[in-house]
């Protein structure tokens, strides 16, 4: 929507509020004062006015000091109202918190006013039907180059992904390494990734393979990648290949497929060791039987090791609201996080914050409940554990290597940023369940957990793993 749209021509337009909005209006007619012949619907007349907030926001001078005291505490109280009015289909109730929110928040502001006005975003857009010209406003995507220059940013600036990423390595190395000590296993290594993305996980994996390898004794590593699309899966391949190139003494071979392709559309390296990546894959499956069906589908390859990464949760939502408590204390971190990583004013950071965290957040706000009570975008550790145990994984106890190596990122993160710091780096590197698991915390809050599993014989599940 641009900023100098009138009034006028914006009540000519189709709001398009969801029809549960409308009907909930209906039944609170008596509440609504009239509002004469300028705009008979009370309700688009509101709606209209917010927008014209959000506009003003989004204007406001980058400058623009942060919050005044007391102003924090009135912010969160505005979002958590927003969020129990939208929850509850009080529409009038929820633009009129919406309203004032949008007066505190700021993209350019205290990372609580940022991370607030992209939850207000979510929350405006979840008023609204999908074929609504606002809502396209609020939702648009940005796109897919600006997508991935933002993941970059955020890949080069914070250590949140190459965590995830240099651990899960690490213990894919081990095994590989170990792999070579049984009989007839080839210097072969076969990753399935069910999510792989921009492929940004694999370059260092390939380096560590290569300093293992000789021009005599070269190492085969075969990678299939599931993506979400064919135009990503060869930018990935590309990528793949160009950084493959420097290393003589590897031969890799990349393999994309798209998301929900069967098992019969990939083959298996025979003779390699083989592993399953899970990096930040089961929680953007949207219920309890999608999870079910993609470790059946892990369990029946019989692999070598698995390794799971997800992000953290303090409890299970089961609803909206408790997804939205979720929601907010992690994506509250996570921004807050990122002044130990780049300048508050930084075109990087406020291209991480807009288009992939941002992003991210609106996203959640608007999903729509497929399988009430199931969601999984914030589970807990001990959840994840025990639907791996019940599927016949074991957990597999992380190596000492890999906590000193998750400890170094932090330092070199740390010593990298241009952000001068009091008391050191905010970020804390965890060990959990009798060193199974390594968490990324940002001080007590936990962002990302690493765990490792092996498939055992489970007495608890028909289709359970063969050792």
């Amino acid at each position: 929507m641009q900023e100098d749209i009138g009034l006028e021509e914006m009540l000519s337009l189709n709001l398009g509020i969801s029809s549960t909005a409308k009907k909930r209006k209906r039944t609170e007619e008596s509440n609504v004062i009239p509002c004469g012949n300028l705009m008979p619907d009370v309700l688009d007349k509101k709606f209209f006015g917010l927008l014209q907030s959000r506009e003003r926001m989004l204007g406001l001078d980058p400058r623009r000091k942060g919050l005044e005291d007391g102003e924090g505490l009135q912010l969160i109280h505005l979002l958590l109202a927003s969020a129990a009015a939208v929850d509850a289909n009080n529409t009038i109730s929820a633009i009129d918190a919406l309203h004032e929110l949008y007066q505190l928040v700021s993209t350019n502001g205290d990372p609580i006013q940022r991370v607030a006005a992209y939850f207000a975003d979510g929350l405006a857009a979840r008023l609204l039907t999908k074929t609504s010209p606002f809502y396209e406003t609020i939702m648009a995507q940005p796109a897919s180059e600006e997508q991935l220059l933002a993941f970059t940013e955020l890949y080069q600036a914070s250590p949140f992904h190459q965590f995830a990423h240099f651990t899960a390595n690490q213990a894919i190395m081990e095994a590989f390494e170990e792999g070579q000590q049984r009989p007839h296993n080839g210097r072969s290594l076969h990753v399935i990734d069910f999510d792989v993305s921009y492929g940004f996980q694999w370059p260092s994996l390939i380096q560590s393979l290569s300093d293992k390898a000789t021009r005599s004794k070269p190492i085969s590593l075969r990678i299939t990648g599931f993506g979400r699309s064919i135009e990503e899966l060869r930018e990935t391949e590309t990528r793949l290949v160009n950084f493959t190139k420097g290393c003589d003494n590897l031969f890799m071979k990349f393999e994309g497929l798209l998301r929900g392709s069967v098992r019969s559309d990939f083959k298996i390296e025979k003779n390699a060791t083989l592993v399953v990546n899970l990096v930040f894959y089961l929680q953007t499956l949207r219920s309890s039987s999608e999870v079910s069906d993609a470790l059946m589908a892990v369990c029946s390859l019989n692999p070598s090791l698995v390794v799971v990464v997800e992000k953290e949760g303090g409890r299970r939502p089961c609803t909206f609201l408790s997804r939205f408590m979720e929601s907010l204390h992690y994506y509250a971190a996570m921004f807050d996080s990122l002044n130990d990583c780049l300048p508050a004013e930084s075109t990087e950071r406020l291209k991480i914050e807009k288009n992939h965290l941002g992003r991210e957040i609106k996203i959640a706000m608007t999903e729509e409940e497929k399988e009430e009570g199931k969601h999984l975008e914030f589970e807990r550790t001990d959840t994840w554990k025990g639907k791996m145990e019940s599927f016949g994984f074991g957990e597999i106890k992380l190596s000492s290597r890999s906590v000193s190596q998750a400890k170094l990122l932090l330092k070199i993160k740390s010593h990298l940023s241009t952000i001068e710091h009091d008391g050191g780096c905010g970020f804390r590197i965890l060990e959990r369940d009798e060193g199974r698991a390594i968490s990324l915390a940002w001080q007590d809050r936990h962002l990302a957990t690493v765990s490792a599993w092996h498939c055992v014989r489970s007495p608890n599940h028909s289709l359970g793993c063969s050792s």
